[in-house]
C-alpha cells in the first residue's frame, strides 16, 4: 500500500481576486472588501495597493479610510465567494478524485497514487502554480503525510516564528524596558497575537518528504497547529514559539494544563492520531441533451425534440426522488448562437404533461435563425418529492383543486413572472394595515385556517381620508367626503385599537383610535375614526368601506 499523501491549497485572497477577475481595472487601486463583525464594519480582503498603505485584514473601515481616504470599498458577498470556492473544487478534481473544501479559502486533496501521473509531486506543484497564475489567483501549496502538516506548510512555510513573549513572565527585562511596557502593543506585552493575514505576498508552499513531518514542523510557529487565538495565547505567553517546543513537553502535563484540544491538534499534525479526509460530494445535475443531425427551425420540430427530452429528464428526477421547480431550455444554433428560456412551476413536478405547455409558450419567442442543432433541458432548482397516496374522495378532490390552481399559476407566471402572482397570509398584528402579508403564490401554500377578527373588517382598506363634519356629534351625523355630502343613518362601535408601542409607525402617531361603523343615506357602510394627536392633523378620517 502506498504512503498517504495530502495536498493543501490555500487561496488567501480568494474573495478580492474573484472580484478583480471581473473588474481588472481595480487591481492597482487601494481596494477592499468589508464585512460586519459584531456591529463593526471591518476589512475582510484587500489588494496589494491597499496593503501598501498600511491597511490590513481585520482593521475597521474608519481606520482604513483614515490611512487611505481614496480607498474604494465594497461589501463582501459570501455567496459569490462560496461559488468561487466550489469552482476551484471542481478544478482541483483534475489532480485527485478525493477533493474537499478547507474553510472559506482552502482545498484539501488526497493525492496518494496520483502524483506520478504529473511527473512527481514537484511537477504537480508546478502545474498547480501555473494554473493559479492563469486563473489570476495567489496560491500556496503544501504536501505532506497528514492533513495538519500539509495545512501548516501551505500557510507558514518559509516564515520566521512570530511567537510573542511576555518579558516579566519569561525572562527578567531591564527596569527601563518594563517601564515602557504600557506603551507597547497588546501582543508585545503578552496578549494574543494578531491574526495571520497575508503573511507574505508571494508565499510558496513546501513538500515534506515522507516520514519527515516532525523535523519540518518543529521549526514552524505554534499557530501552524490550527489552534484558535484563545488556545494559542497561553502557549505564546509561556515562550513556546515553535511546534518543536510544544512537542518536547511531557504529554500528561501538556494535556492537564492546556487541554486535550491542543494535544489532539499536535497528534493529528504528527500523524499519531488519524484524521480522515471526506471528499465533497458533487452536486447532482439533472440535465439531458439532444444533438440533431441537421438544424431545425419549425416550432413543431422543436416541440418534438422537447417531447424526447422530457421523459428522460423525468426519469432522472424520479430515480433521485426529486421534482423540478425551475426548468431551463437552451437552444444552440448552427451559427454558435444560444437562446435560453427559463420557466418556473408553482408546485414541484416531474410530469412531462405539466412542463410541456409551459415550454411551448416560451419557444414561441425563439428565433431559429440558421437553424437549431442542439437542445438542452435542465432542472435548475429541485425539491424532494414523493408520490402522494390519497386516502379518500375528499382528499382527492382537494388535491385536484390544488393541482388545477397550480396549473393556472404556472400559465400566468410564464407570461408575467412568478414573483408577480401574490397570495395573502395572516400576520400577528391588530393594526388593519398589518394584519396580512403578501407572498409569491408559487412558493407558499394557501392558508386554510385564517384567523377571524373579533370585529368585522372592511372589504376595502385605503389610506385614511379626512372628512369635513357638519355637526359636533360623536361620530358626526352629517359630513362631506369625496366632494359629496353624507348623512349617517346608523352607527356601531366604538372599537379601540392601539398602535404597537415598540414601533414608530408615522401613520399611527395619532395614538389610540376608536373606530366606528356607520351606515349612510347612500347605502354605504364606512369605517371611520377620530385623530386627537398633536403630531398629525386632528379630525375624523375614513379608513375603509364594507361595501
Amino acid at each position: 500500500m502506498s504512503q498517504r499523501r495530502i495536498l493543501s491549497i490555500w487561496v488567501p485572497n480568494l474573495a478580492i481576486e474573484h472580484v478583480l477577475r471581473h473588474a481588472p481595472e481595480r487591481a492597482t487601486l487601494p481596494y477592499a472588501l468589508t464585512t460586519e463583525i459584531q456591529g463593526a464594519i471591518t476589512v475582510a480582503s484587500l489588494t496589494g495597493a491597499a496593503r501598501a498603505q498600511g491597511i490590513h485584514k481585520g482593521m475597521s473601515l474608519s481606520d482604513a479610510r483614515a490611512l487611505c481616504p481614496d480607498m474604494l470599498s465594497q461589501t463582501l458577498d459570501p455567496l459569490a465567494e462560496a461559488h468561487a470556492l466550489a469552482a476551484l473544487t471542481r478544478w482541483a478534481g483534475r489532480f485527485s478524485p478525493w477533493v474537499t473544501t478547507d474553510g472559506r479559502d482552502g482545498l484539501l486533496a488526497d493525492i496518494s497514487g496520483c502524483a506520478h501521473l504529473f511527473g512527481g509531486e514537484e511537477a504537480l506543484a508546478r502545474q498547480i502554480e501555473s494554473d493559479g497564475e492563469a486563473l489570476q489567483l495567489t496560491l500556496s501549496i503544501g504536501i505532506a503525510d497528514t492533513i495538519g502538516a500539509a495545512w501548516a506548510v501551505a500557510r507558514f512555510a518559509g516564515q520566521a516564528s512570530t511567537g510573542h513573549r511576555s518579558g516579566d513572565a519569561i525572562d527578567q527585562e531591564a527596569r527601563a524596558t518594563r517601564s515602557r511596557a504600557h506603551r507597547r502593543r497588546n501582543w508585545e506585552r503578552g496578549g494574543p497575537a494578531p491574526a495571520n493575514e497575508n503573511p507574505a505576498p508571494h508565499l510558496s508552499g513546501q513538500i515534506i518528504p515522507a516520514g519527515q513531518i516532525r523535523e519540518t514542523l518543529a521549526k514552524l510557529p505554534i499557530a501552524a497547529l490550527r489552534l484558535s487565538s484563545e488556545e494559542a495565547a497561553p502557549l505564546i505567553r509561556l515562550g513556546l514559539r515553535h511546534i518543536g517546543d510544544l512537542a518536547a513537553l511531557p504529554r500528561a502535563s501538556l494535556a492537564r494544563r492546556f487541554g486535550l484540544a491542543t494535544l489532539r491538534r499536535l497528534d493529528q499534525a504528527l500523524g499519531a492520531e488519524p484524521e480522515p479526509l471526506s471528499p465533497k460530494a458533487p452536486d447532482p445535475v439533472f440535465a439531458v441533451r439532444l444533438t440533431l443531425p441537421d438544424p431545425i427551425g419549425l416550432e413543431d420540430d422543436i416541440m418534438a425534440g422537447i417531447d424526447r427530452l422530457l421523459p428522460a429528464l423525468s426519469k432522472r428526477l424520479t430515480e433521485a426522488g426529486r421534482a423540478a421547480r425551475r426548468i431551463r431550455l437552451t437552444a444552440s444554433g448552427s451559427d454558435r448562437s444560444r437562446q435560453t428560456f427559463v420557466v418556473g412551476l408553482a408546485r414541484p413536478s416531474r410530469d412531462p404533461l405539466v412542463i410541456r405547455p409551459l415550454l411551448h409558450q416560451q419557444i414561441k419567442a425563439l428565433d431559429a435563425g440558421f437553424g437549431i442543432d442542439t437542445l438542452r433541458l435542465e432542472a435548475l432548482q429541485t425539491e424532494a418529492w414523493s408520490d402522494q397516496q390519497h386516502s379518500g374522495p375528499v382528499t382527492t378532490r382537494a388535491a385536484g383543486r390544488q393541482a388545477a390552481l397550480a396549473g393556472l399559476i404556472n400559465r400566468i407566471g410564464v407570461r408575467i413572472g412568478m414573483d408577480n402572482i401574490l397570495r395573502l397570509s395572516p400576520a400577528e398584528s391588530h393594526l388593519p394595515e398589518k394584519c396580512a402579508l403578501l407572498h409569491p403564490a408559487a412558493f407558499c401554500d394557501p392558508v386554510t385556517n385564517w384567523p377571524r377578527p373579533q370585529r368585522p373588517r372592511p372589504l376595502y382598506l385605503f389610506r385614511p381620508e379626512l372628512i369635513t363634519p357638519q355637526d359636533t356629534a360623536q361620530p358626526p351625523r352629517k359630513f362631506r367626503w369625496r366632494r359629496r355630502d353624507h348623512i349617517r343613518t346608523s352607527v356601531r362601535g366604538p372599537e379601540r385599537i392601539a398602535p404597537e408601542w415598540w414601533l414608530d409607525d408615522p401613520a399611527w402617531r395619532s395614538g389610540i383610535r376608536d373606530y366606528w361603523q356607520i351606515d349612510t343615506d347612500a347605502g354605504q357602510r364606512l369605517w371611520l375614526f377620530e385623530a386627537r394627536s398633536d403630531e398629525m392633523p386632528g379630525g375624523w378620517f375614513i379608513h375603509g368601506s364594507f361595501s
